[in-house]
Order: structure tokens, then C-alpha cells, then sequence
């Protein structure tokens, strides 16, 4: 009895040493350092005025600083020698830094083989202009080589490319628009593209572009690992763009979950666990609900932490006419009149309205053959058409089965050729109504 009397005390000791450790790894995880550089180029001096873009680095960079980034560098419209510049300083920003960002929005151009960011006052008259008049994407991933476990470039630069048409070349030919695909990324770094390799991004008709949009709605979620939080972009830019523009992601991690913004209350560090009861025939088992866990002495139940208040869901950073063109894409795809009746009503963006009732209008009178009247559940539109047509090679029976598989995925080309082949005329007003609702 004197020796299990004397193993208590040393039991407890080593119980709430090992809490004290588990705390001081918390608190090291806590102090993860998170930079972030972001630069938007919009008011180029020899190419059009990007639209968004401005407002895109804008939104992008308080995002950073609302979720607690240690460091945002935020600049716009910046000449070669201010941008290489910028490059330079978070070079020495991001050294000693846990997690790094980059975003990027503006002009991108790729020659041969390789991506290069475009400065405002770019001119690109020849391909040998290009490394002193741009900035190459190799040299933002070479300056994050520092960083300890996160290393992420966010490009919204894949627009179509407005210096390929005056640039000469005398060995490396320049797209037409895109970037190209990297092959080697070194290890704990992603780069994502706003569209695939040789495809371009659009600057929509938003507040934002539509991969602007969705970083700001997705990429702040506390605990999401940051390539689900990249995928629910990707999957939100192709419904926002009728599949138009797929974003894309090069690189790799490891097995951990790395997130921009930490679960509350949780860490990356794996906890410390109890230390093993010490079995003595002398000495009774208690009872505990887990006989896997040692039971501890009322004094130091008392002075355990509290558990941690459940995680606050992060704000939705968005705006009415984003929401909306990702539904009326969707409804584009999938069009239903009860659902696009419904959303007429709820439709908030003033713009999007038109293209609303156009969807609804070329919908609404195609859910029957073009013979009139009220439109009928399936079975009896079938019906219908084997009433109507008798002979299978009927005009309007082939038009309307094309109406209806082009309405699930429209694009422009396909209805303007449609338009130039289409032999039922009762159906020529649909066909119109169907271009209207992709907008302008």
C-alpha cells in the first residue's frame, strides 16, 4: 500500500505535464505566420481596360486582412520596374512565413512554353521584349521557396491575350489567349489558374470576375482544407459560366489538412495522450464510463480546460447578381418552368431580370410542340408529339428534339448555326427567345 501511495502523486504529475505540452504545441500552432501578396492591373497604357480587375484585388486583399493574414501587401496598376519591385519585397516578407498567397488579376501571356505576368506599361512589340517587360510566374514561385508549409498562387490572369496580335517573333510563337500547363512545382506549392491551360477566364458581368467571386465565397470557411475549398470554386465558376471556364490547379501537398483559416478551437498538432494506468492487484479499477482513459483526482478535473466554443460560420462574401447568374446558369442547363417561374420572383439583380424572362419565355411555350396552348406534364407532351407527327422525318419533330438538347447546354455558335438550319418556323421565335437569356 506505501508503494501504490507513493505512484499516485508521481501518476498525477506526469498527467498534467502532458496537458502543459499539449498546450504549449497549441500555442505554437496558433502563431502560424500567414503573408499575402495581391496586385491587380487594370488600366493598361497599350490594351484595353480590364473591367474587374480592380475591384477583384480590392476585395481579394481585404479578405486577407479580415481573416487575421500577419502581412497583405496589396498594390494596382504597377509598371515592370514598381511590379518586379513588389516581387522583390514580399520576397523578404514571405521568408520566415508559415503560409504564403499570391493573387494575381490582370493580363497573362505565355511564349513558348512559358507564363508571364503582364505590367501596366507593357508594349511587347517583340518576343525578346518579354523578360524585360514582364515579370515570369517562375520568379513568384522561386521567391516563396522560403515558406514553411504553404505556398499558393492564385491567377486570374488566363484573358484573352491583347499583345499576340503585334507581337513578332523570331523563335517562340504567343497564344492567342490562356497560359500554359507547369510541369514542375516543387513540393508544399500550389498554382491555380482561373481557367485550363490554352482557355481563357471572363471578367462576367458582376462586381467580380466569376473565379474572384468564388475565392471570396469559399476560400475563407474556417477548417476546409484549401483544395476542397479550390474545388467548390472550380465547381461554382463552370455553373456561373454554362461551363465556359474550368479553373485548374498545379502542384501538390502532403496528407495534412492545411486551411487559410484554422477551425476554431482545433489544431494541426496531434494531441498528447494520457499516460497508461498503472495496473497494482492492491488497487481497485474505478469506474469510468472509458476504461481505456486513467481517472484523474477531483482537484485536477477542476483545472482541465473548457471545451472550445462551436466555430462561427464565416461570412458570405458575395453579391445579389453573383448568386443569381449561378442559378440562372444552372437553370439554363436543367430548365424547369415551375423553378424559373419561381425565380422571377426572387430574381434580386436588376440586370439578370431580362435574360430571366427570355429563359422563361423560350421555356414556357416549348414545353409542348409548337401547336398553342398550356404546357402538360411529359407523358402528355409525348402523347402530343406522336399526334402531331405522324411521319418521323416531320420538320418540326426533328427542330423541336434539337430545340431540346440545345437548351441544355446553349452557346452562342450552336444557336447561331441552329438559327441558319432551322426548317420549322413556329419555332424560329423560341430559338430567339433561347439566345436572349445568355445575355448580351
Amino acid at each position: 500500500m506505501d508503494i501504490n501511495a507513493a505512484m499516485k502523486p508521481r501518476r498525477h504529475m506526469i498527467y498534467v505535464l502532458c496537458l502543459i505540452v499539449s498546450a504549449m504545441f497549441a500555442d505554437a500552432a496558433a502563431a502560424e505566420r500567414r503573408v499575402a501578396l495581391v496586385v491587380g492591373i487594370s488600366s493598361y497604357t497599350n490594351a484595353p481596360k480590364l473591367t474587374n480587375t480592380a475591384n477583384d484585388s480590392k476585395a481579394i486583399a481585404t479578405l486577407f486582412k479580415s481573416i487575421g493574414f500577419d502581412v497583405v501587401i496589396s498594390r494596382n496598376d504597377l509598371g515592370v520596374v514598381d511590379l518586379k519591385r513588389t516581387v522583390r519585397e514580399f520576397l523578404i516578407t514571405a521568408e520566415n512565413a508559415d503560409v504564403a498567397v499570391v493573387y494575381y488579376a490582370g493580363h497573362g501571356i505565355e511564349i513558348g512554353g512559358m507564363n508571364y505576368l503582364i505590367p501596366m506599361d507593357a508594349k511587347l512589340s517583340h518576343d525578346y521584349d518579354v523578360d524585360d517587360e514582364a515579370v515570369a510566374l517562375d520568379r513568384i514561385i522561386w521567391a516563396l521557396q522560403p515558406v514553411r508549409r504553404l505556398r499558393l498562387i492564385l491567377l486570374d490572369a488566363c484573358r484573352d491575350n491583347p499583345f499576340a496580335a503585334k507581337l513578332r517573333s523570331a523563335s517562340r510563337s504567343p497564344t492567342r489567349g490562356g497560359l500554359a500547363k507547369l510541369d514542375e512545382i516543387s513540393a508544399d506549392t500550389l498554382v491555380a489558374f482561373a481557367a485550363r491551360a490554352g482557355s481563357i477566364s471572363y471578367d462576367g458581368d458582376g462586381v467580380n470576375s466569376p473565379y474572384a467571386a468564388a475565392l471570396l465565397r469559399h476560400l475563407a470557411e474556417p477548417g476546409i482544407d484549401i483544395r476542397i475549398a479550390l474545388g467548390r470554386v472550380r465547381d461554382e465558376v463552370i455553373a456561373m459560366t454554362g461551363g465556359r471556364q474550368e479553373p485548374f490547379i498545379y502542384g501538390s501537398l502532403g496528407g495534412a489538412t492545411i486551411s487559410l483559416v484554422p477551425q476554431l478551437g482545433t489544431t494541426n498538432v496531434a494531441p498528447v495522450p494520457p499516460p497508461p494506468p498503472v495496473s497494482s492487484p492492491a488497487l481497485p479499477k474505478p469506474a469510468v464510463a472509458n476504461p481505456t482513459l486513467p481517472s484523474a483526482p477531483p482537484a485536477v478535473k477542476a483545472e482541465l480546460p473548457k471545451p472550445p466554443l462551436p466555430a462561427e460560420p464565416a461570412p458570405e462574401i458575395t453579391d445579389p447578381c453573383i448568386r443569381d447568374e449561378a442559378r440562372l446558369a444552372r437553370l439554363r442547363a436543367n430548365p424547369a418552368p415551375d423553378e424559373i417561374t419561381s425565380f422571377q420572383r426572387e430574381v434580386a439583380c436588376k440586370r439578370l431580370r431580362s435574360q430571366v424572362q427570355r429563359l422563361f419565355e423560350s421555356v414556357g411555350s416549348s414545353t409542348a410542340l409548337p401547336s398553342g396552348g398550356n404546357a402538360a406534364p411529359q407523358a402528355a407532351q409525348k402523347q402530343q408529339a406522336q399526334n402531331e407527327s405522324v411521319r418521323s422525318e416531320d420538320t418540326c419533330t426533328r427542330d423541336m428534339a434539337r430545340l431540346l438538347n440545345l437548351r441544355a447546354e446553349p452557346t452562342l455558335e450552336a444557336i447561331t448555326k441552329f438559327e441558319r438550319e432551322l426548317g420549322c418556323e413556329r419555332l424560329r421565335s423560341q430559338l430567339r427567345r433561347l439566345r436572349e437569356s445568355l445575355g448580351p
